[in-house]
């Protein structure tokens, strides 16, 4: 497990909560106090909290499931966009299509769209359609792939959902509560922890912050894949030597 400085949480603003006119009084247990009209985040409180989210997210990656990654707010977008390609899973980060995850069968189908598009540039079949209809798919794919093209490898739900502002992708949430799949998020003083199954208290507005907790979060995922592959590739080993000792005999 990735060891968690109190330092470098502080230096990156982890603490910066919002005004404490703006508080949500759910927040309370994750409150240090405040200074000068703003909220201060425990972060001892955040340091456990990224430990125990780390762990959970690091056992999922072992299992072999993906965890979808939800920011659409400017200043999480690239964060989560690369921190998210470093360990192939799938992210969000342009507006959430409805139904993303309620209606996932409908969503695959057109991620589907996007592989027939491409299989009729390569076959030759494209070439025949007239100079319309080539305008009218090339903005269709484009459009396709700006909004889903982040998910292509997701084949079936995400054993986890991981937010970036609780507030802003509320209708995420939702969705991914209504399916049972545990939900990871930054959550900042301004928000409601209620129904977030891992909760990590956090300012979700500076992209510093945003990148010191991903960073922690994303090394435990990382971690976890190299898990699952150091598994599989012992069983290829002993797989390889069964098969050596038949021949032998």
């Amino acid at each position: 497990m990735t060891n968690i400085e109190i330092k470098e949480l502080l230096d990156a603003g982890v603490h910066f909560g919002h005004l404490t006119r703006k508080w949500d009084p759910n927040m309370a247990p994750y409150i240090y106090g405040e200074r000068n009209g703003v909220h201060i985040i425990d972060l001892y409180k955040t340091q456990a909290k990224i430990e125990e989210a780390s762990e959970a997210l690091r056992k999922i990656a072992t299992s072999g499931r993906k965890i979808l990654f939800v920011a659409t707010k400017k200043q999480a977008k690239e964060i989560i966009s690369d921190k998210s390609k470093s360990v192939n899973m799938p992210y969000i980060t342009e507006r959430w299509p409805g139904g993303m995850l309620t209606n996932f069968v409908t969503i695959r189908k057109a991620v589907k769209k996007m592989s027939v598009i491409d299989r009729m540039k390569l076959d030759g079949s494209f070439d025949a359609l007239s100079k319309r209809e080539k305008l009218q798919i090339n903005r269709q794919r484009a459009k396709l792939e700006k909004n889903l093209g982040s998910i292509t490898d997701m084949t079936r739900l995400p054993g986890a959902v991981f937010v970036v502002d609780v507030k802003k992708e509320h209708i995420a949430i939702a969705e991914a509560k209504k399916l049972n799949i545990p939900i990871f998020a930054m959550v900042d003083t301004n928000s409601d922890p209620r129904g977030i199954d891992f909760v990590i208290p956090s300012n979700d507005d500076a992209s510093k912050s945003i990148d010191k907790v991903l960073s922690y979060v994303i090394n435990d995922i990382a971690e976890g894949l190299a898990e699952r592959k150091a598994g599989k590739d012992k069983v290829a080993e002993a797989k390889k030597a069964e098969v050596k000792t038949e021949v032998k005999k």
